[in-house]
Protein backbone atom coordinates (compact mmCIF):
# COMPACT_ATOMS: atom_id res chain seq x y z
CA UNK A 1 0.00 0.00 0.00
CA UNK A 2 1.13 3.42 -0.67
CA UNK A 3 2.40 5.36 2.71
CA UNK A 4 2.64 8.90 2.32
CA UNK A 5 5.11 8.90 5.80
CA UNK A 6 7.35 6.39 4.02
CA UNK A 7 7.47 8.70 0.48
CA UNK A 8 8.01 11.89 2.51
CA UNK A 9 11.36 10.09 4.36
CA UNK A 10 12.66 8.02 1.09
CA UNK A 11 11.83 10.50 -1.75
CA UNK A 12 12.91 11.86 -3.75
CA UNK A 13 16.62 10.21 -4.16
CA UNK A 14 19.45 12.38 -3.51
CA UNK A 15 21.79 10.25 -6.11
CA UNK A 16 20.93 7.90 -8.95
CA UNK A 17 23.88 6.36 -10.02
CA UNK A 18 24.23 4.19 -13.49
CA UNK A 19 24.94 3.44 -16.82
CA UNK A 20 23.63 5.52 -19.62
CA UNK A 21 21.91 2.59 -20.73
CA UNK A 22 18.97 2.65 -18.07
CA UNK A 23 17.41 6.22 -19.59
CA UNK A 24 15.60 3.97 -21.89
CA UNK A 25 14.73 1.09 -19.22
CA UNK A 26 13.78 1.86 -15.61
CA UNK A 27 14.78 5.25 -15.08
CA UNK A 28 12.83 6.21 -17.40
CA UNK A 29 9.78 4.19 -15.68
CA UNK A 30 10.43 5.66 -12.29
CA UNK A 31 10.74 9.33 -13.86
CA UNK A 32 7.29 8.75 -15.76
CA UNK A 33 5.04 7.24 -12.74
CA UNK A 34 6.76 10.22 -10.66
CA UNK A 35 5.05 12.33 -13.00
CA UNK A 36 1.94 10.79 -12.85
CA UNK A 37 1.78 10.60 -9.07
CA UNK A 38 2.39 14.65 -9.29
CA UNK A 39 -0.55 15.17 -11.51
CA UNK A 40 -2.98 12.86 -9.48
CA UNK A 41 -1.50 14.74 -6.38
CA UNK A 42 -0.12 11.99 -4.69
CA UNK A 43 3.73 13.28 -4.37
CA UNK A 44 4.54 16.88 -4.18
CA UNK A 45 7.73 16.47 -6.43
CA UNK A 46 8.23 16.09 -9.83
CA UNK A 47 10.97 14.36 -10.38
CA UNK A 48 12.15 10.81 -8.49
CA UNK A 49 15.90 11.65 -8.21
CA UNK A 50 18.27 15.06 -7.32
CA UNK A 51 20.75 14.41 -9.06
CA UNK A 52 21.87 11.65 -12.05
CA UNK A 53 25.38 10.18 -12.49
CA UNK A 54 26.31 8.06 -15.41
CA UNK A 55 29.86 6.06 -15.09
CA UNK A 56 31.72 4.99 -17.72
CA UNK A 57 32.25 1.19 -19.10
CA UNK A 58 34.89 -0.89 -18.49
CA UNK A 59 36.93 -2.09 -21.66
CA UNK A 60 38.94 -5.33 -22.26
CA UNK A 61 42.99 -4.84 -22.69
CA UNK A 62 42.31 -4.93 -26.42
CA UNK A 63 39.99 -1.70 -25.92
CA UNK A 64 36.44 -3.67 -26.91
CA UNK A 65 33.65 -3.97 -24.71
CA UNK A 66 34.69 -6.91 -22.41
CA UNK A 67 31.98 -9.82 -23.51
CA UNK A 68 31.73 -13.39 -23.21
CA UNK A 69 31.52 -13.96 -26.88
CA UNK A 70 34.73 -12.54 -27.78
CA UNK A 71 36.45 -14.12 -24.69
CA UNK A 72 38.03 -11.02 -23.25
CA UNK A 73 36.48 -11.18 -20.27
CA UNK A 74 38.19 -10.22 -16.76
CA UNK A 75 36.34 -11.64 -13.93
CA UNK A 76 36.72 -10.55 -10.39
CA UNK A 77 36.94 -13.52 -9.18
CA UNK A 78 40.24 -14.32 -10.57
CA UNK A 79 42.03 -10.37 -9.63
CA UNK A 80 40.72 -10.99 -6.13
CA UNK A 81 42.53 -14.56 -5.80
CA UNK A 82 45.63 -13.26 -7.20
CA UNK A 83 45.54 -9.54 -5.94
CA UNK A 84 42.74 -9.06 -3.45
CA UNK A 85 39.24 -7.12 -3.49
CA UNK A 86 41.17 -4.00 -1.95
CA UNK A 87 43.91 -3.89 -4.43
CA UNK A 88 40.78 -4.20 -7.29
CA UNK A 89 38.27 -1.97 -5.72
CA UNK A 90 41.43 0.95 -5.13
CA UNK A 91 42.17 0.20 -8.93
CA UNK A 92 38.98 0.82 -10.01
CA UNK A 93 38.35 4.07 -8.57
CA UNK A 94 41.43 4.90 -9.56
CA UNK A 95 41.23 3.96 -13.56
CA UNK A 96 39.95 7.26 -14.23
CA UNK A 97 37.36 9.76 -14.14
CA UNK A 98 34.20 8.53 -12.62
CA UNK A 99 32.16 9.19 -16.25
CA UNK A 100 34.52 8.26 -18.24
CA UNK A 101 35.14 4.48 -20.28
CA UNK A 102 37.99 2.82 -19.17
CA UNK A 103 40.61 0.05 -20.59
CA UNK A 104 41.97 -2.45 -17.96
CA UNK A 105 45.46 -3.16 -17.30
CA UNK A 106 47.36 -5.56 -15.87
CA UNK A 107 49.93 -3.20 -15.37
CA UNK A 108 47.77 -0.30 -13.75
CA UNK A 109 46.35 -2.72 -10.93
CA UNK A 110 50.21 -3.90 -10.60
CA UNK A 111 51.18 -0.17 -9.48
CA UNK A 112 47.72 -0.07 -7.23
CA UNK A 113 48.96 -3.27 -5.45
CA UNK A 114 52.42 -2.19 -4.51
CA UNK A 115 51.26 0.98 -3.65
CA UNK A 116 48.23 -0.79 -0.72
CA UNK A 117 51.67 -2.96 0.35
CA UNK A 118 53.44 0.12 0.87
CA UNK A 119 51.19 1.24 3.21
CA UNK A 120 51.03 -2.30 4.55
CA UNK A 121 54.40 -1.58 5.55
CA UNK A 122 54.78 2.17 6.87
CA UNK A 123 52.09 1.59 8.67
CA UNK A 124 53.74 -1.86 10.55
CA UNK A 125 56.97 -2.17 9.80
CA UNK A 126 58.53 1.61 9.22
CA UNK A 127 59.56 4.90 12.07
CA UNK A 128 61.11 8.11 11.72
CA UNK A 129 62.91 8.99 14.30
CA UNK A 130 60.07 9.54 17.18
CA UNK A 131 60.54 11.26 19.77
CA UNK A 132 58.12 12.92 22.49
CA UNK A 133 59.81 16.47 23.70
CA UNK A 134 61.24 18.60 20.69
CA UNK A 135 65.48 18.19 20.72
CA UNK A 136 67.90 20.39 19.52
CA UNK A 137 70.21 19.06 16.57
CA UNK A 138 70.46 16.12 14.63
CA UNK A 139 68.07 15.20 12.04
CA UNK A 140 65.22 17.49 10.79
CA UNK A 141 62.23 17.86 12.31
CA UNK A 142 59.47 17.99 9.85
CA UNK A 143 56.63 17.74 12.31
CA UNK A 144 55.31 21.24 11.26
CA UNK A 145 55.71 20.75 7.64
CA UNK A 146 54.18 16.75 8.56
CA UNK A 147 51.13 18.17 10.12
CA UNK A 148 50.37 20.67 7.28
CA UNK A 149 50.65 17.56 4.79
CA UNK A 150 47.90 15.29 6.60
CA UNK A 151 45.62 18.31 6.48
CA UNK A 152 45.90 19.57 2.69
CA UNK A 153 44.87 15.41 2.35
CA UNK A 154 42.05 15.44 4.53
CA UNK A 155 40.75 18.21 2.40
CA UNK A 156 41.86 17.06 -0.96
CA UNK A 157 40.71 13.80 -0.45
CA UNK A 158 37.36 15.21 1.43
CA UNK A 159 36.09 17.04 -1.59
CA UNK A 160 37.08 14.68 -3.64
CA UNK A 161 35.07 12.12 -2.34
CA UNK A 162 32.10 14.40 -2.38
CA UNK A 163 32.60 14.99 -5.81
CA UNK A 164 32.83 11.27 -7.33
CA UNK A 165 36.61 12.17 -8.13
CA UNK A 166 37.94 8.66 -6.94
CA UNK A 167 40.69 8.62 -9.41
CA UNK A 168 42.38 11.77 -7.88
CA UNK A 169 41.42 11.00 -4.23
CA UNK A 170 43.37 7.78 -5.03
CA UNK A 171 46.29 9.70 -6.30
CA UNK A 172 46.14 12.51 -3.57
CA UNK A 173 46.88 9.63 -0.85
CA UNK A 174 50.10 8.03 -3.11
CA UNK A 175 51.20 11.21 -2.96
CA UNK A 176 51.37 11.32 0.63
CA UNK A 177 52.67 7.96 1.46
CA UNK A 178 55.45 8.97 -0.89
CA UNK A 179 55.75 12.00 1.48
CA UNK A 180 55.86 9.88 4.65
CA UNK A 181 58.26 7.60 3.31
CA UNK A 182 60.45 10.47 2.65
CA UNK A 183 60.38 11.30 6.50
CA UNK A 184 61.42 8.35 7.57
CA UNK A 185 64.68 9.72 8.41
CA UNK A 186 63.87 12.81 9.88
CA UNK A 187 62.41 13.55 13.23
CA UNK A 188 58.93 13.59 14.05
CA UNK A 189 57.21 14.22 17.20
CA UNK A 190 55.33 10.83 18.43
CA UNK A 191 51.84 12.30 18.51
CA UNK A 192 52.03 13.93 14.96
CA UNK A 193 53.34 10.62 13.50
CA UNK A 194 50.30 8.79 15.29
CA UNK A 195 47.86 11.43 14.12
CA UNK A 196 49.53 10.76 10.87
CA UNK A 197 48.95 7.12 10.88
CA UNK A 198 45.47 7.08 11.33
CA UNK A 199 44.62 9.59 9.25
CA UNK A 200 45.73 7.08 6.78
CA UNK A 201 44.26 4.35 7.63
CA UNK A 202 40.81 6.83 8.14
CA UNK A 203 41.17 7.88 4.88
CA UNK A 204 42.14 5.22 3.15
CA UNK A 205 39.36 2.94 4.72
CA UNK A 206 36.73 3.41 1.70
CA UNK A 207 38.84 2.21 -0.55
CA UNK A 208 40.99 -0.58 1.25
CA UNK A 209 37.90 -1.46 3.71
CA UNK A 210 39.59 -4.96 4.33
CA UNK A 211 42.98 -4.24 4.62
CA UNK A 212 42.56 -0.54 7.18
CA UNK A 213 40.44 -2.61 9.43
CA UNK A 214 43.07 -4.64 9.66
CA UNK A 215 45.96 -2.36 9.91
CA UNK A 216 43.65 -0.78 12.29
CA UNK A 217 43.15 -3.39 14.72
CA UNK A 218 46.25 -4.12 14.54
CA UNK A 219 47.96 -1.01 15.88
CA UNK A 220 45.97 -1.22 18.83
CA UNK A 221 42.25 0.43 18.32
CA UNK A 222 39.31 -1.36 19.50
CA UNK A 223 36.55 -0.73 17.48
CA UNK A 224 36.09 -0.81 13.76
CA UNK A 225 37.54 1.88 11.75
CA UNK A 226 34.56 2.02 9.46
CA UNK A 227 32.34 3.34 12.65
CA UNK A 228 35.14 6.39 13.18
CA UNK A 229 34.65 9.71 12.44
CA UNK A 230 35.84 11.04 9.50
CA UNK A 231 39.23 13.47 9.96
CA UNK A 232 38.51 17.09 9.43
CA UNK A 233 41.43 19.58 8.37
CA UNK A 234 42.10 22.48 10.04
CA UNK A 235 42.15 25.45 7.37
CA UNK A 236 44.95 27.52 8.33
CA UNK A 237 47.36 23.97 8.13
CA UNK A 238 46.39 23.92 4.69
CA UNK A 239 47.67 27.37 3.58
CA UNK A 240 51.10 27.33 1.86
CA UNK A 241 53.98 29.27 3.84
CA UNK A 242 55.60 30.05 0.98
CA UNK A 243 54.82 31.28 -2.93
CA UNK A 244 56.81 32.05 -5.92
CA UNK A 245 56.70 35.65 -6.59
CA UNK A 246 57.09 36.75 -10.38
CA UNK A 247 58.99 39.97 -11.12
CA UNK A 248 57.87 41.55 -14.58
CA UNK A 249 59.53 44.72 -15.77
CA UNK A 250 57.13 45.78 -18.45
CA UNK A 251 55.27 42.85 -18.71
CA UNK A 252 57.93 40.33 -19.17
CA UNK A 253 59.39 37.96 -17.02
CA UNK A 254 62.24 38.62 -15.18
CA UNK A 255 63.11 36.86 -12.07
CA UNK A 256 61.25 34.32 -9.39
CA UNK A 257 62.00 34.68 -5.53
CA UNK A 258 60.79 32.22 -2.67
CA UNK A 259 58.47 34.53 -0.30
CA UNK A 260 56.43 34.40 2.81
CA UNK A 261 52.53 34.56 1.55
CA UNK A 262 51.21 37.28 2.67
CA UNK A 263 53.71 39.98 2.40
CA UNK A 264 52.83 43.59 1.80
CA UNK A 265 53.09 45.56 -1.65
CA UNK A 266 55.57 47.39 -0.24
CA UNK A 267 57.71 44.43 0.49
CA UNK A 268 57.16 43.27 -2.73
CA UNK A 269 58.35 46.29 -4.56
CA UNK A 270 61.22 46.31 -1.96
CA UNK A 271 62.39 42.85 -3.41
CA UNK A 272 61.70 43.49 -6.77
CA UNK A 273 64.12 46.84 -6.85
CA UNK A 274 66.99 44.46 -5.36
CA UNK A 275 66.68 41.55 -7.76
CA UNK A 276 69.73 41.74 -9.89
CA UNK A 277 68.00 40.27 -12.92
CA UNK A 278 65.68 43.24 -12.73
CA UNK A 279 67.91 45.94 -12.13
CA UNK A 280 69.17 45.25 -15.86
CA UNK A 281 66.41 46.03 -17.44
CA UNK A 282 65.54 48.97 -15.13
CA UNK A 283 68.74 50.43 -14.90
CA UNK A 284 69.06 54.06 -15.68
CA UNK A 285 65.17 54.32 -16.27
CA UNK A 286 62.73 56.30 -14.91
CA UNK A 287 59.98 53.84 -12.93
CA UNK A 288 56.68 55.24 -13.53
CA UNK A 289 54.41 52.36 -11.50
CA UNK A 290 54.20 49.09 -9.92
CA UNK A 291 51.69 46.85 -10.12
CA UNK A 292 51.27 44.20 -7.75
CA UNK A 293 49.30 41.37 -7.79
CA UNK A 294 48.67 39.59 -4.33
CA UNK A 295 50.48 35.97 -3.43
CA UNK A 296 51.35 36.14 -6.99
CA UNK A 297 53.54 38.74 -8.99
CA UNK A 298 54.71 42.51 -8.87
CA UNK A 299 55.24 43.89 -12.74
CA UNK A 300 57.70 47.01 -12.68
CA UNK A 301 56.17 49.75 -15.39
CA UNK A 302 59.85 51.94 -16.55
CA UNK A 303 60.48 53.95 -19.42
Amino acid sequence: PFNPDKVKYWMPVDLYVGGAEHAVMHLLYARFWTKVMYDANIVNFREPFNKLLNQGMMHAPDGRLMSKSKGNVITPDEVVAEYSADALRAYELFLGPFEQDAIWSDRGINGVFRFLNRVWRLILKEKPLIFTKRPSGGAEDISRQLQKMTHKTIKKVTLDFEKFKFNTAVAALMEYINFLYSSLDKKVLKEIWSETIDTLMLLLAPIAPFMTEELWERTGHKESIHIQPWPKWDEKLTYEEKFTLVIQVNGKLRDRVEVPVGISDEEMKKIALKSPNAQKFIKDKEIIKFVTVPNKLINIVAK
